[in-house]
């Protein structure tokens, strides 16, 4: 089995920062992707930002220019880091990776997800 564990979340005032880590572990041969989702109270789960095991990313457009993902393969983690924080960021950020497992199957996989709640 492949967990992925997040941490980072809180509260924090408009324009501030946080960063959220997610670490995976278990039986893990390869991880491909790794990403960020995002769901906000009677919204549907949207894509944050996403980055390969090579290094490209992808963000959705109302976080460009703020949020920056990064990963480090040699722990198995990947990170948000977010700044200019808005009130409309609030919502549960999820944690997802994709790769091969020890047994030769493919996995995909979710984090239990982090509160971020920004006040004005």
């Amino acid at each position: 089995q492949v967990q992925l564990v997040e941490s980072g979340g809180g509260l924090v005032q408009a324009g501030g920062s946080l960063r959220l880590s997610c670490a995976a572990s278990g039986s893990i041969f390869s991880i491909n992707a790794m990403a960020w989702y995002r769901q906000a109270p009677g919204k549907q789960r949207e894509l944050v930002a996403a980055i390969t095991s090579g290094g490209i990313t992808n963000y959705a457009d109302s976080v460009k220019g703020r949020f920056t993902i990064s990963r480090d393969n040699a722990r198995n983690t990947v990170y948000l880091q977010m700044n200019g924080l808005k009130p409309e960021d609030t919502a549960v950020y999820y944690c997802n990776a994709d790769g091969v497992a020890t047994t030769g199957y493919r996995y995909n996989r979710w984090g239990q997800g982090t509160q971020v709640t920004v006040s004005s």
